[in-house]
């Protein structure tokens, strides 16, 4: 198949383009977790012509995981999730160059890898890998776009401190509330992967340089269709981004 035959609907795009869709190529992203929120963006982005991503989980599928990760199939229970999802994105796009990290990234591998990319989407399930990765893309000045759902409720935030942006930590003090989990609270599938697909476009929209979005809160009840944008000052003693020091 052609390149440009493949993504002729992307293309014919007056915002992308050819060169839109060679920036895409020559573009990576890294993905942290590869649950509800992670599998579906994997598969746009590798859909969308993405040129290499890197994967990171250190989990296995579960049963009860196939009702909203829909990278994975019954007969993948029991194996490595990264490995699932490179075997199902490659029958996608062979093209896509696919890194797997099964293993838990300490602070240093994890900024190497927020270094080797473009764009990360944080799709953990927990405040200390939340963190983790804000630093990590405060440090290395890359832009992240991070998801959350719960129940009926669906988040997206995306952050840029490159440009002057305000960071995770801003939004969410050191620590952070007690997580609710899906084990207890319950996920109904499409509502994550509703919020796994916008974290793709808006990976894709900060690649090509549209509707930047970086600075505010995405908040969206799929019971009531009713959604909200709010605005996330950059704290300027953020103890991440800022001068914690500053009176």
């Amino acid at each position: 198949m052609s390149e440009l035959a493949r993504y002729a609907r992307q293309v014919v795009l007056r915002e992308v383009g050819v060169n839109g869709q060679t920036l895409l190529r020559d573009s990576s992203a890294l993905i942290v977790g590869l649950g509800g929120l992670g599998t579906p963006a994997a598969l746009y982005l590798a859909g969308a012509g993405l040129g290499r991503l890197l994967l990171s989980d250190f989990d296995h599928v579960s049963e009860s995981n196939l009702h909203r990760q829909i990278l994975d199939r019954q007969a993948d229970v029991g194996r490595p999730k990264v490995e699932a999802a490179r075997q199902a994105l490659h029958a996608l796009n062979a093209e896509c160059d696919l890194v797997c990290l099964p293993a838990p990234l300490d602070d240093a591998a994890l900024l190497q890898a927020v270094r080797e990319v473009d764009v990360v989407l944080d799709c953990s399930d927990n405040f200390p890998a939340r963190f983790a990765i804000n630093r990590a893309c405060v440090q290395a000045r890359r832009p992240l776009v991070s998801g959350a759902a719960i129940r009926f409720e669906g988040q997206l935030a995306v952050f840029d401190t490159g440009r002057a942006g305000a960071c995770y930590a801003c939004l969410y003090p050191a620590g952070g509330q007690a997580q609710e989990r899906c084990e207890e609270a319950g996920i109904l599938g499409p509502v994550v992967g509703a919020v796994g697909a916008r974290q793709a476009l808006a990976a894709i929209k900060l690649l090509l340089g549209l509707g930047l979005e970086a600075g505010t809160l995405w908040v969206w009840d799929a019971l009531t269709q009713k959604e909200k944008r709010l605005i996330i000052p950059r704290d300027p003693r953020c103890p991440v981004c800022g001068n914690p020091d500053e009176p």
